[in-house]
């Protein structure tokens, strides 16, 4: 069920964008917010499609994933409540090639894209917090083609939990190996030969399709770097 969102006195939101806004742009933005639930699996952009809406994440995961013509997949990003969709309507382009979904569900604020067009043309302090998070987002892009091609996949694996681990409440996640190597883009058994290495160090506890975090230290250390650059950047930039 959505509601919307119309008076931005006493608008409030797990959003941190949303929250680090002024009053002057939250009432650009209010009148047109809905907020959603979001289901996993559920398509936010398709491939080469007119993006329609653009989604504040309060909640859950949205996964932005590359796809080869070869229908091979593998994820470039992922989107939680420190962000926002619609990387290509912020830098003036209607589609993407990529696909995003949602990975974990959790709820949103939506907004319809002209009218979130309108919103930046008409306010330069929202204009920039925005490019200040697709800034952010390209650089936890590159990181990830950085750990994908030269870090090990106990290295991978560690980085992208921490990632999980920092948009989700709790310390507990429900992931198959089947969706983790969809998503690092390699095989299951090795997923699961990562999964028992990273359980062996007392780094994660792996059950029936559960994974704990019991040792987020030991993980960031385990990234050998591939963790933390575009996180540092998110707090100087953004807060």
């Amino acid at each position: 069920m959505s509601s919307t969102v119309s008076d931005s006195q006493v608008f409030s939101s797990t959003n941190r964008l949303l929250s680090l806004l002024g009053h002057s742009d939250l009432a650009l933005l209010t009148p047109h917010l809905t907020r959603i639930p979001l289901a996993t699996r559920q398509s936010i952009e398709r491939p080469n499609e007119d993006i329609t809406h653009v989604y504040f994440v309060e909640s859950g995961i949205v996964s932005i994933v590359a796809h080869s013509a070869a229908h091979e997949s593998i994820e470039a990003g992922l989107i939680g409540y420190e962000g926002v969709t619609g990387i290509s309507v912020i830098m003036g382009d209607h589609r993407t090639p990529h696909e995003a979904f949602v990975q974990f569900e959790g709820g949103a604020l939506r907004i319809e894209t002209a009218a979130f067009r309108d919103a930046l043309a008409q306010s330069e302090t929202l204009t920039r917090l925005m490019l200040h998070f697709v800034h952010i987002f390209n650089i936890q892009v590159a990181h990830t083609a950085l750990a994908n091609g030269r870090a090990h996949i106990e290295e991978r694996l560690a980085r992208w939990l921490l990632m999980v681990h920092d948009r989700t409440v709790g310390d507990e996640a429900t992931l198959t190996h089947e969706f983790i190597a969809l998503m690092l883009g390699v095989r299951r058994p090795g997923v699961t030969d990562a999964l028992h290495a990273l359980e062996g160090k007392a780094m994660i506890r792996s059950t029936r399709g559960i994974v704990r975090i019991v040792d987020r230290e030991g993980l960031e250390s385990l990234a050998s770097g591939t963790y933390g650059v575009p996180e540092s950047e998110y707090r100087r930039l953004i807060g």
